[in-house]
This record gives C-alpha cells, sequence and structure tokens, in this order.
C-alpha cells in the first residue's frame, strides 16, 4: 500500500514544498493547511505531476480542528509513515522590554501547541504503521538567540525541547524523530506576517544576501531525512545558506 505522509502548513512556503517534493517520492500526502483555497490549487499540481494527495482543512491550534485531521489520516489510502510539524511562524521583532503578549502567545500557540496537539492526535497512526517518522520543522532559533527574536527563539527552542524529550520517551517503539533546523530561508509569507505585511521590512531582511535558502532547498532535507531505512534516525538537521555562518554573522554584497 502506499505509504500516507502528512504535512501541516502545506499552503504556502515551505510546507507546500514539502507537499511536492514528498509526492514525488511515491507518498500519498495529506497537505493540511486553514487556507483550503490554496490546498485545492497544490493538490491539482501535485496531480498533474503524476502524485496523489489530498487536501485537509486544519488549524493546528483548534482541538476541534486537528481531530479532523485525525479522521482524515483514518481514512487515507495507506498507512501514515510520515508527519512533518511544519505550520509555524513568527511575529514582531522587538525586544523583550516591548514585546507584545499576543505576539508571543500566537507564536507559542502555533510552533509549540501546534506541534503538540497534532503529534498527540497522530501518534497512533504512526505506531501502527510500524515504521513511523516524525519530523519537527524548528530553526536555528531553536538553538541561539538573537536580538528582537526573543519570543520566536523561545517558542522555537521549546519544539526542540518536545523533539528531544519525545526521541526519548519513544525509544524502544517504532518511532523516529527528527529536527530540521533552517537559517535563512526567503519565501513569500515568513517576512510578510513577522512585519505585519509590511514588504520592505521583509525584504530588508534577505538585502544583499546572496542565495539565501528557498522552501525547496528545506524540502529537499526533509524528504533526504524521511526515506532513510527506518533504523537511520537523523537527530537534527542544521541548515544554512553559505552566506550565513551563523545567527549574527551574514554576508551582505555591498554592504
Amino acid at each position: 500500500m502506499t505509504s500516507v505522509a502528512i504535512v501541516t502548513g502545506a499552503s504556502s512556503g515551505i510546507g507546500a514544498a514539502t507537499a511536492r517534493r514528498l509526492a514525488a517520492e511515491g507518498f500519498h500526502v495529506l497537505a493540511a493547511a486553514r487556507r483550503t483555497d490554496r490546498l485545492t490549487g497544490l493538490v491539482k499540481e501535485i496531480e498533474a505531476a503524476g502524485g496523489t494527495a489530498t487536501a485537509v482543512a486544519c488549524d493546528v491550534t483548534s482541538d476541534e480542528s486537528v481531530a479532523g485531521l485525525a479522521a482524515a489520516a483514518q481514512a487515507a489510502p495507506g498507512p501514515v509513515t510520515l508527519l512533518v510539524n511544519n505550520a509555524g511562524g513568527a511575529r514582531g521583532l522587538d525586544p523583550v522590554e516591548s514585546g507584545a503578549i499576543g505576539d508571543w502567545q500566537w507564536m507559542y500557540d502555533v510552533n509549540v501547541l501546534g506541534t503538540l496537539r497534532v503529534t498527540q492526535a497522530l501518534l497512533p497512526a504512526l505506531e501502527a504503521s510500524g515504521a513511523g517518522t516524525i519530523v519537527i520543522v524548528s530553526s536555528t532559533a531553536g538553538f541561539t538567540v538573537y536580538e528582537g527574536g526573543g519570543g520566536y527563539a523561545a517558542a522555537k527552542h521549546a519544539q526542540t525541547a518536545i523533539a528531544g524529550t519525545l526521541r526519548l520517551e519513544l525509544c524502544g517503539r517504532p518511532l523516529r524523530v527528527i529536527e530540521i533546523d533552517p537559517g535563512m530561508v526567503r519565501t513569500d509569507e515568513f517576512g510578510l506576517v513577522r512585519f505585519g505585511g509590511d514588504a520592505d521590512k521583509a525584504a530588508a531582511t534577505y538585502a544583499g544576501v546572496p542565495e539565501p535558502l528557498v522552501a525547496e532547498d528545506v524540502a529537499d532535507c526533509i524528504a533526504w531525512c524521511a526515506t532513510r531505512p527506518h533504523h537511520v534516525n537523523v537527530d537534527r538537521l542544521v541548515v544554512r545558506p553559505l552566506a550565513q555562518a551563523a545567527q549574527h554573522k551574514v554576508h551582505r554584497v555591498g554592504q
């Protein structure tokens, strides 16, 4: 039977690129996100390329919605062997002393509690497959802080803690846990969400940076890790563009 992969946050960016790549690898993809219009277009694109996918409306901040995703997994055309916890994001670049509590709450609910909700809901199906894989897409902010990134870094540190704890707790069961930590990735929406739709601020993040990562680069990493033999667990994969030596060290042309 065809193995099923579930990708959250699949309506854009890394999630959409991962859905396309996993479908090309032979998975039937359950593409989950809030924006079903975008998911419909993504599924058509995957099918036109010869893959198979199903759009599933899911808000990872809602227990009821995540329960619906679990129900869709039960009805999927094969065993659920892969979960990619990709839904997440950042809001604001304010210092801790003036950061908006609402922004921090949103980042925790989407990045941290969203990962928790979805993982809890899908664990039974993943374990029943006999060879389940949980991928958590965190960030280099999950282990390195930076000025203005307190809320996002705190949320990503928490995701990293979930991944490490799960790996310990699931030891001895047919479930592996993989953490993917991208550095600077230019996507259509991440910066716009962070800066409240301000396109100039979003673009300034990548000003002068030769070839930042793109969504397909991260999708390639996710697919590679997920398709290793199941006894091979890539605990953590850190991926940055060549221009980014560290969180605070970025080469910018002309600057």
